[in-house]
């Protein structure tokens, strides 16, 4: 990655830095110069889609248009049966973009007040592929989209790196000799695998190659949704239409597996429509529990009952998959068996990655010294087990899952010349 000079005047600050993961902050080993600051940015939830007519038009220009459409959806609620899905996806993403310029803005002035010092440039992590791109042109354009938002938040250096990468300097920074690493990084939306030569010696340093998916951690939730909340809420039941069975409107349930989809359910043709089946539903408590959750807005609350369910399984054999919420309360039991099926797809996806990695930098597999896991989902006991297959239980390393990509920014940071 090319050098990041600080900006005019900032050169002799005092060296400052803050690592900004998982929504905490940590101090990292090595201090970084003029006041600048390492972002894990949570960029997996928006996805990048760009109509194929656009794609001549120009980034700012694209941005803008978005914004525009984002705002307008947002205002008028946009009922999800109807709307496009590819405008749908844009609107969510954008006005995620400027909730996010927000954010960062409010932790640029928190960094700032912290350290005494200016802040103006930024090691931003980001994931090898990002979630919902159809091409190199459109992994360009998130990325564009999300150096606008940390413009917009008063940065005005900003230097991008890949948040699997970013944990391997994480990772050399413990050693005292030399190694080839294979680095899995599972965050909410992606999972990115590098091959990195690390350690003290500068000469056998360099990444050998990338390999991303964009599906993790939000991926095994949404199955969780699938299979195990949605039943408990009316997907799958019937309801009697002047005699005649139907059966419950399955898209509804496609939009819970995405806790921020969730609000585009609250409209009131949706709610008169949920109405209308809960007059008719064979099961009518499924479906008023449905229409409270919608109502209520209660998608965060209901996917953190089904993250921390995830989590009990990784733990344990059983989970307990419990959510209360005035009248409505599901509690139900699941086994580690039975989610280990339902994310069989996503796990064969992961694996094909990992192979795919190894292919195109000619690396075996008994050549890599050693597997460093981080994210969330690297908890998963199905996800490890991949690794230790291919590369053996001894060769796998973990630590610092929820900060190593972030203190990584921040040691990047340190190494740029100014």
């Amino acid at each position: 990655m090319a050098a990041v000079r600080p900006p005019t005047g900032v050169r002799d600050a005092p060296r400052r830095s803050v690592a900004c993961c998982s929504g905490r902050q940590t101090r990292p080993k090595a201090a970084v110069p003029w006041g600048l600051l390492a972002v894990q940015a949570d960029v997996q939830q928006s996805p990048c889609r760009v109509a194929p007519a656009r794609r001549d038009q120009g980034v700012q220009q694209r941005l803008l248009d978005d914004l525009a459409l984002g705002r307008a959806a947002a205002d008028q609620r946009v009922d999800a049966e109807r709307a496009a899905p590819l405008a749908e996806e844009r609107a969510l993403a954008l006005v995620e973009g400027e909730v996010r310029a927000n954010e960062l803005l409010d932790l640029r002035l928190h960094a700032e007040r912290q350290f005494g010092s200016a802040v103006h440039s930024a090691v931003v992590g980001r994931p090898v592929t990002f979630v919902g791109v159809e091409s190199d042109e459109d992994n360009q354009y998130a990325q564009d989209r999300l150096r606008l938002s940390l413009e917009t938040a008063g940065f005005e250096q900003v230097a991008f790196e890949y948040e699997p990468v970013a944990a391997a300097y994480h990772y050399e920074s413990t050693l005292d000799h030399d190694e080839l690493i294979l680095i899995g990084d599972f965050g909410g939306g992606t999972s990115d695998f590098s091959l990195v030569r690390v350690g003290p010696n500068s000469d056998s340093r360099g990444v050998l190659g990338n390999e991303g998916l964009p599906l993790a951690g939000d991926a095994f939730d949404a199955r969780i949704v699938r299979r195990l909340v949605s039943p408990a809420l009316g997907s799958g039941s019937q309801l009697d239409s002047s005699g005649k069975l139907l059966p419950a409107p399955g898209w509804v349930y496609f939009k819970l597996e995405r806790w921020h989809h969730l609000s585009f359910l609250k409209s009131r043709e949706t709610i008169n429509m949920l109405k209308s089946v809960l007059a008719q539903a064979l099961e009518p408590e499924k479906i008023r529990a449905l229409l409270h959750l919608i109502q209520h807005d209660l998608g965060y609350k209901l996917h953190r009952a089904v993250q921390q369910v995830k989590i009990a399984l990784s733990q344990a054999d059983t989970g307990l998959f419990l959510f209360q919420d005035a009248d409505v309360q599901l509690e139900i039991e699941v086994h580690r068996a039975e989610f280990e099926e339902w994310i069989a797809e996503e796990l064969a996806s992961i694996e094909q990655s990992v192979t795919a990695l190894l292919s195109k930098t000619g690396v075996d597999a008994k050549d890599v010294n050693r597997v460093f896991l981080t994210g969330g989902s690297s908890f998963v006991p199905s996800v490890r087990h991949i690794f230790e297959t291919r590369f053996g239980s001894e060769k796998i390393r973990t630590g610092d899952e929820f900060t190593s990509v972030a203190r990584g920014l921040a040691l990047r940071g340190a190494h740029l010349h100014v």
